[in-house]
């Protein structure tokens, strides 16, 4: 399905958008002051933000990236979680950050975090770039949150529709979802 420009408005522009995810670097920055911190990429939608962020926190960092998959309908999840690529450096130890493109439901973050604990990070914090509060399902809250929002879908920015839409430079609301 393709969505048409009639179809989607700009909710976040790119210039709201970089103020928040430098405002988000700030904070890490002032609370991990002289500290190496791990940051670790939810694939696919957190790249495009997670490569802004990482350029406004002015502490030492380091990256690495997972990816999961959660099986459902379009419009929900069934709680399944599939880990598709893990870590490829040891978090033991560490102050680690896991950085989303958008909180949902929770599922998939709960289910990350709860197995990064197991490793052994000496801290592990959340930040999202879009907290959609009202869908929440697990009781999981972000540590950093770049802009909350009750509902509706949106894509751009990373946040994609099928694949597509990652590219957009602003986040759009779907009007018709």
């Amino acid at each position: 399905m393709s969505i048409t420009e009639k179809e989607q408005s700009i909710l976040y522009s790119r210039e709201r958008i970089a103020v928040e995810v430098e405002r988000l670097g700030a904070e890490i920055s002032h609370d991990f002051a002289d500290q190496e911190v791990m940051l670790i990429g939810v694939l696919k939608g957190s790249f495009i933000f997670i490569a802004d962020l990482i350029r406004a926190i002015k502490v030492p960092t380091v990256v690495d990236f997972v990816r999961l998959a959660s099986y459902g309908s379009e419009t929900s999840t069934s709680g399944i979680i599939e880990f598709r690529k893990g870590l490829e450096m040891p978090i033991r130890g560490r102050h680690v950050i896991i950085i989303e493109d958008i909180v949902d439901s929770g599922y998939t973050l709960e289910c990350l975090y709860h197995k990064l604990l197991l490793q052994e990070p000496q801290s592990l914090k959340i930040c999202t770039l879009i907290d959609k509060r009202k869908r929440r399902e697990v009781d999981i809250e972000a540590d950093y949150v770049g802009i909350t929002m009750d509902d509706g879908f949106i894509i751009g920015y990373g946040l994609d529709h099928d694949e597509r839409y990652r590219n957009l430079p602003d986040i759009y609301l779907v009007n018709n979802a």
